[in-house]
């Protein structure tokens, strides 16, 4: 059996169609399945058990012998999240146990970080554990994930194999659900199908013109290629980052998501929300280094292709992976 947890969110259900698609069988669904708006993210998989979250650890306990992989993709991820508690327990606490049954049970994983543990970026973007405890996250969701990454570094037992990957700036299908923390290719699509016009944030900072804060965007499908890589691979354990290593500015961002549209552009500037503003990150660049030295060599997708694809294959009659 192949375990998927936070299954029926994004990252996690895209993970379980690609595993489908390449002919893996006998897949694990584990998430709280309580968000009727989710739900579709999980139609046409072919699931062997659907385990709610608060059941998994017993139910683990019972299948662990049969179980081959885990992909502990589920947290609790909306970056303006204050609930330290909620936090505490999604993603440091349920994390930990995660690791000690997949250690107790021999069974290797990967997990869900986040570029987000990597601030404003003043230690940078290299993902070498040497650096790791100098990190200082502007919100508790990147600070809940830190803590997850120091955590892991100090253990003495593990999984046969593991590799932890701090996501960038993911995109792609099957995030209908995430309102809010939709992706801006998600919302610049939306808007400019309801008024020909998208809305980017100023920028509040000397050193960036609006529209030109910058992020790694890396494409839905390429991160799963990437997990897929580790998993039958299983060498080189690690903490990776999961970037393409070129960042790109939310101008460019949106300029293709008009051009996939076939729609001049138009795009207007309003302020940051205050409660984001003093935690706004406006570069992010993943060095990708150490995850090419561990053997991948397949690339990423061209922004402007990932869009394309996006907004043509998916978006415009809201297909699912």
């Amino acid at each position: 059996m192949i375990v998927v947890t936070g299954a029926a969110g994004f990252i996690g259900s895209a993970l379980l169609g690609y595993l489908q698609e390449l002919g893996y069988g006998d897949l694990v669904a584990v998430d709280d399945f309580s968000r009727p708006d989710k739900l579709p993210n999980l139609e046409g998989k072919k699931l062997s058990h659907c385990v709610h979250r608060d059941d998994f650890f017993e139910w683990f306990s019972h299948h662990g012998q049969h179980v081959q992989f885990v992909h502990h993709i589920g947290a609790r991820t909306d970056t303006a999240e204050f609930g330290e508690e909620v936090l505490n327990h999604l993603n440091l606490e349920f994390s930990k146990k995660v690791w000690q049954l997949c250690t107790a049970f021999s069974v290797p994983m990967t997990y869900a970080s986040s570029a987000a543990t990597y601030g404003g970026g003043e230690c940078g973007f290299s993902d070498d554990p040497a650096t790791l405890a100098k990190l200082k996250p502007l919100n508790p969701y990147g600070e809940s994930k830190h803590r997850f990454d120091l955590w892991v570094m100090e253990q003495k037992q593990a999984p046969p194999f593991w590799a932890g990957f701090k996501f960038f700036n993911v995109f792609g299908p099957n995030e209908y659900h995430k309102t809010r923390m939709a992706s801006v290719v998600y919302h610049a699509y939306n808007q400019i199908q309801a008024s020909g016009t998208m809305h980017l944030f100023k920028s509040h900072h000397s050193d960036y013109q609006d529209g030109a804060q910058q992020r790694d965007f890396i494409y839905v499908k390429d991160v799963l290629k990437v997990l897929l890589h580790f998993m039958e691979n299983r060498k080189n354990k690690g903490l990776y980052n999961l970037g393409t290593g070129q960042a790109r500015t939310f101008e460019d961002l949106v300029t293709a998501v008009f051009s996939a549209m076939g729609k001049p552009k138009d795009i207007r500037f309003i302020d940051i929300p205050e409660d984001i503003r003093d935690k706004y990150q406006y570069y992010t660049q993943a060095d990708t280094n150490r995850l090419i030295a561990a053997g991948y060599h397949d690339g990423f997708q061209t922004l402007e292709e990932a869009v394309g694809d996006y907004v043509s294959n998916y978006l415009n009659g809201k297909n699912y992976l």
